[in-house]
Order: structure tokens, then C-alpha cells, then sequence
């Protein structure tokens, strides 16, 4: 994170840096120019914190999904958040013009999203694992419809691009003002890492969890509330980022192993850097912004097909 602030398209010398950053948290005071000040201080600063809470929000939400679900090929989106943030920001963009109220509508329609996919699979009265990512499957694909619908009717010359450069993941507009989106975020991390060893009974199988004394469909319900506060909170800031939740905690894997009493902690640092690094590189390898979503997208399926490789199907228990 510190790096990163040294880096950028307009030019800002180390020194400088230095000074923006002392003067923006009130340690000091230095002559510097505006430009050099704003850059690190309005600019950069937020960005940078706000990709990590991101990146460890989205790891963390993906990493307690995979142990839950005993699947290695879920993500954080599973349960039609994506879809659904998606959704609200369209929403928010056409009937509001977009501004803040975009992080807002897409906070609102994540958690609604997976509040649809639980109601989905209650109808036998019981929410087993199937049941569950079916109703996020169904969801998602309403709310693709949903989001497609609007890009229709969106004028074609504000409204569709807005649209369309939210979904593909970007940091460009995020402030101070959108850091209430950490208190989610961090309420997320904290309690899954607290239900680390929950994690680690469940991935075993209900009947055992039931026989060490553990609380499967009250421990699940927390676990999902917690991933999917976590995932709402960053999909919200960052729009339509994908890979970060799937990959991640693989990585994670071949350093810690399957506990997720360690593995929750190193995949939100490994993903919180993993994130910095992204937007660091969207936002300085050319004149004009590479989305998120395109990078995450080049670096995470050449790296899933070098994992498949590696494991040759095998050793993928959460």
C-alpha cells in the first residue's frame, strides 16, 4: 500500500509523497504544491485503502464460501450479490444520475439478492447446500435480465457508458465520503475469522460438525451473513470484480494449507495486496483506466488453469 502511493500517471517525486501523506494525517506541515498534495492525499490515498478492504473483503468472503460449501470452484458472488449490486447501481445511475447514491442502491440490492436466494431455497423448509446455490443461480440470472433490461432503456450516450464501465470494476470515483462501506466490510472479515474453526468442522460434513457439538444451520447462517456483508460492502466500491474470491484462497492454500484458522487471515492480507497491486496497474499502465474486472479476468483464469495443472484435480478440500 505504501508503494503504491509512488506510483501513479502524474508525476510526483518520493519526497513529496512523503510530505502529502505526513500532512494529510497531521503530523506535519510542508510547503508543496496543490497538484502534489491532492494527487497523493485526494486521490491515491483513498483509492489505495479502499482496493484493500476490497481485495480482503472479497478473499475472505470466498475463502469461508468454499470451506461452507465444500466446493473449490465457489466464489464470493455465489449467492447473486454481483448480480444484484449490479442491478441497484444500473438502477441508481438512470433514476439518480449515479453519484452516491450508486454505492448505496448496490450495498441495498446485493444483500437483497441473497436474501432472495435464502427465501429460494427455503421452500422445502430446510436450506441444504443445493438448495442454496441454486437460489443463487436463479437470482443472478434475474438480475442479469434486470441489469440487461435497463442498459436498454439507458440513453445511449451517459447513461449506458456509466453503466457499462461499473460493471466491468473501477476505484476512479471512490472518497472519503465512501469509506462507510468498510464497516461492512471489516464486520465481515472479524466475524469470519472468528469462525475459523466453525469453518473448519462444517467443511467436514454436517453429521460430523453435529457430533463435535457444533450448530450447523445457526453456524451457516452467521457464516453467510457475515461473507455476504463483507462482499456487498466491496462490490459496492469496486463495481463488477470477479476472480479475486475464487482464486485467492487457492493461493492461500499452497502457503498455509486448509485451516482456516490461518488461511482467513493470509487470504485477506493476500488479497488485500493482490487488489492494490490490480488497481495500481489499472490506473498506471495507460492514459486511460483499465477496468478491474479485465485485469483480475487476465491475471486470475491463466492462473486457475495453471492450479488445475498443478493439483490435477486433487488436494482441493476446503
Amino acid at each position: 500500500m505504501i508503494a503504491s502511493l509512488f506510483v501513479g500517471r502524474y508525476r510526483v517525486s518520493a519526497c513529496d509523497v512523503v510530505q502529502s501523506l505526513v500532512s494529510a494525517i497531521g503530523l506535519g506541515r510542508f510547503e508543496l504544491s496543490r497538484e502534489a498534495f491532492a494527487v497523493v492525499s485526494q486521490l491515491r490515498l483513498p483509492r489505495i485503502v479502499a482496493a484493500a478492504f476490497v481485495g480482503g473483503g472479497l478473499a475472505a468472503s470466498g475463502t469461508a464460501f468454499q470451506g461452507v460449501f465444500r466446493n473449490p470452484l465457489v466464489n464470493s458472488g455465489l449467492l447473486g450479490v454481483n448480480s444484484g449490486a449490479g442491478f441497484g447501481a444500473a438502477l441508481a445511475i438512470i433514476l439518480l444520475g449515479g453519484y452516491g447514491y450508486t454505492y448505496g442502491f448496490a450495498f441495498v440490492f446485493g444483500v437483497l439478492a441473497v436474501a432472495m436466494s435464502y427465501w429460494i431455497a427455503r421452500i422445502y423448509k430446510t436450506v441444504p447446500a443445493v438448495m442454496l446455490i441454486l437460489g443463487g443461480t436463479i437470482v443472478s440470472a434475474f438480475f442479469s435480465a434486470m441489469i440487461t433490461l435497463l442498459k436498454y432503456i439507458a440513453d445511449v450516450d451517459t447513461e449506458l457508458p456509466a453503466i457499462v464501465y461499473w460493471l466491468m470494476g473501477s476505484l476512479s470515483s471512490v472518497s472519503y465520503g465512501d469509506f462507510w462501506a468498510f464497516i461492512p466490510i471489516g464486520a465481515g472479515i472479524t466475524v469470519l475469522m472468528l469462525f475459523g474453526w466453525r469453518i473448519n468442522v462444517i467443511s467436514m460434513g454436517d453429521k460430523e460438525a453435529r457430533s463435535m457439538g457444533v450448530d450447523v444451520v445457526k453456524c451457516k447462517i452467521g457464516i453467510i451473513l457475515a461473507a455476504t456483508m463483507a462482499t456487498a460492502g466491496a462490490v459496492c466500491l469496486s463495481g463488477g470484480v470477479g476472480w479475486v474470491g475464487l482464486v485467492i484462497p487457492h493461493i492461500g492454500r499452497m502457503v498455509v494449507g486448509n485451516d482456516n484458522r490461518r488461511l482467513m487471515p493470509v487470504s485477506v492480507s493476500i488479497g488485500a495486496s493482490f487488489m492494490v497491486c490490480i488497481d495500481t496497474i489499472s490506473r498506471s499502465a495507460t492514459t486511460s483506466e483499465i477496468p478491474l474486472g479485465v485485469l483480475t479476468a487476465l491475471v486470475g483464469a491463466p492462473f486457475f488453469v495453471f492450479l488445475l495443472k498443478k493439483t490435477k484435480g486433487g488436494g482441493w478440500k476446503a
